[in-house]
């Protein structure tokens, strides 16, 4: 990670501009992005951010509330860092969001700088933020505070955007970055196999799921034969000190011999491979007749389970890698819940997929596994019924939060996929909120009755 000092505070008081005019005086104060921006509490951000960064030494990092706003900006609006710096060049609302006072023709960062920032976020800080959202949520009168005291929680999977694992495929796929491995480091294999792996592949697939199975995994053990003798030749060809622990070369030539080994239903010993390039996924069968397997990690959720006047609002997030049983997984969300809202569960209601979670009502809160008997209670039986409303939020935050085969490389990206989607759900409910027109109207006039933090100067 490049070093970089502290972000320059932002400057106290801009001054006035005789060939430009201010953005406030371009774009509606009535405008939800606008309310959205005069809610967050970007002091907090920055002091949060800034410890994130060297104090004295590198050049200085852009400003916080300028990477955060284009972050949360491409949540919201289901954008990619190229679209979202396309987008913010166009639009004011979105430069007024970011900080700035003026308008501005060239955006101050690169969308390169975007991914480098994101690297430096922790998943405490996304939990910081999505306690922001939830703190804004109660203010406005979204979400009332008793309200965050009965959850659903639900599991579901984030899936990665990787190709179908097949066999053939993760073959080719190992003698592709086999040869380019061997290229850099300056190995002159026997032959490279990309021609005839390739063709193979061609014809597997062509012949697999008809009459000619029988050809097709002739075509797969020749992949195989060729995807050995390439790593055995590349290991003979190269220094044991080449293939340390670390090493590009070692990485590769792992990967490359996993793949070998799990080829024809063999187990490795470190588990089975279903990206190259995302050692990290894995699949997860969730008895869909769509999709009968999922690749990606399995992902927690909480949601309100109240009918809040501003929609369910996701109260906790979790990567679960690994595998687990989700009634494992069940103490340690609640936990995550008090701790983002201050307020203690009460009630938790979760599917029959928690059976057997293990918490105790005396320790903890009372948990509600669907199509119980005898309960007695209406309103616990109401609250029941309403544990299924979770199923739209975990789609919507598929469908709009990026959340469904997300490109984020490595373990962090999962949790940044996760908890990202998790607040731009609740950001787009708080736009949803605040765009009734009598309700900005209001809150417009309070935001000019009320100090704000000063804008961030170009």
């Amino acid at each position: 990670m490049e070093l970089m000092m502290r972000p320059k505070p932002p400057i106290a008081d801009v001054p006035d501009d005789l060939f430009r005019q201010r953005l406030t005086s371009i774009i509606d104060a009535r405008h939800p992005l606008v309310l959205l921006a005069a809610r967050i509490d970007w002091a907090a951000l920055e002091t949060r951010f800034a410890g994130r960064f060297v104090s004295e030494r590198g050049r200085p990092a852009l400003p916080v509330r300028l990477m955060v706003g284009l972050h949360l900006l491409g949540q919201i609006k289901n954008l990619s860092d190229e679209a979202v710096c396309a987008a913010w060049v166009e639009n004011p609302y979105f430069q007024h969001f970011c900080g700035e006072t003026f308008f501005q023709h060239t955006l101050p960062a690169d969308r390169s700088s975007i991914s480098r920032w994101r690297l430096r976020i922790k998943e405490e800080d996304l939990e910081v933020m999505l306690a922001a959202t939830i703190t804004m949520a109660t203010k406005s009168g979204a979400v009332k505070p008793g309200q965050l005291e009965r959850v659903t929680v639900d599991t579901t999977v984030a899936t990665k955007a990787v190709a179908h694992p097949t066999d053939s495929h993760l073959m080719v796929r190992a003698i592709e970055h086999l040869n380019a491995t061997a290229e850099a480091c300056g190995v002159r294999v026997r032959q490279s196999y990309l021609r005839v792996s390739a063709h193979a592949r061609r014809e597997a697939a062509r012949l697999i799921h008809g009459h000619g199975h029988k050809q097709a995994m002739a075509h797969l053990r020749f992949i195989r034969i060729r995807l050995g003798r390439l790593i055995r030749d590349i290991t003979a060809k190269t220094k044991p000190e080449d293939r340390g622990p670390g090493t590009r070369l070692a990485t590769v030539l792992e990967r490359a011999t996993t793949i070998h080994a799990q080829a024809f239903g063999k187990k490795p010993e470190g588990g089975k491979l279903y990206a190259f390039h995302a050692p990290e996924v894995e699949c997860i069968a969730k008895g869909k007749a769509r999709v009968r397997y999922e690749f990606g990690v399995k992902a927690s959720f909480a949601v309100t389970n109240a009918r809040c006047p501003g929609g369910q609002f996701v109260l906790g997030a979790q990567v679960r890698p690994g595998l687990p049983y989700d009634g494992h997984t069940l103490k340690d969300q609640l936990a995550q819940v008090t701790r983002i809202t201050g307020a203690q569960v009460q009630r938790a209601y979760v599917d029959r997929g928690y059976r057997g979670h293990g918490i105790k009502e005396a320790n903890g809160p009372a948990v509600y596994v669907s199509h119980t008997r005898g309960i007695t209670s209406p309103t616990i039986k109401r609250e029941l019924r309403r544990r299924n409303a979770i199923e739209p939020v975990l789609g919507h935050m598929k469908a709009d939060g990026r959340l469904e085969r997300h490109a984020y490389a490595g373990t962090h990206g999962d949790t940044y996929a996760i908890m990202m989607a998790a607040i731009g759900h609740n950001l787009r409910l708080l736009l949803a909120w605040l765009k009734t027109p009598l309700r900005a109207m209001i809150l417009a006039l309070i935001a000019t009755m009320i100090p704000r933090s000063p804008l961030r100067a170009t």
